[in-house]
């Protein structure tokens, strides 16, 4: 776990389960090694709306597909695309294969908007990288938002 996620779950009290695992890099191989892991599996997809330059964090169950194409439209977004990793590495302080929403930690100037699936919301229990693709951490829903709330980025449920 990076320093910066470590001090943040601390001073906003939020209670975790830690879980090591070999560096995985897609759902795919995080079925394989995190199988044993109690709690929704996510991905987070991090986008960039290619005419304003606006940047998004959607986070899904890890076993969803999204149309980006359905996505713009049911949110009256311009054209999506993935952001590039330099842009990743710019803007969350992350690289590909460690997205998660502790990479919002990074954004000090809140410039992306988090949407998060109703599925990964209302689940009981949802897992995510703490910035690093070999580690994992477990948080009740209740810990989630107060993670999502701590982070200070304008968010959606959708």
């Amino acid at each position: 776990m990076t320093h910066e996620v470590e001090q943040f779950l601390d001073l906003h009290k939020i209670q975790y389960k830690l879980h090591t695992h070999p560096a995985v890099f897609t759902c795919e191989e995080a079925e394989t090694h995190c199988k044993d892991i109690p709690g929704l599996a996510c991905k987070n997809l991090f986008l960039k709306e290619d005419k304003t330059g606006q940047y998004f964090l959607v986070i899904l169950p890890a076993d969803k597909r999204m149309n980006l194409k359905d996505f713009q439209s049911q949110h009256n977004l311009q054209k999506l695309s993935f952001a590039r990793d330099e842009r990743l590495a710019e803007v969350l302080k992350l690289t590909p294969g460690a997205v998660s929403p502790f990479g919002l930690i990074n954004d000090s100037e809140n410039k992306t908007v988090l949407y998060i699936d109703a599925v990964v919301w209302n689940a009981p229990i949802v897992t995510f990288h703490p910035n690093v693709n070999t580690e994992t951490l477990e948080l009740t829903h209740e810990m989630f938002k107060k993670c999502v709330e701590g982070f200070g980025n304008e968010y959606k449920i959708v």
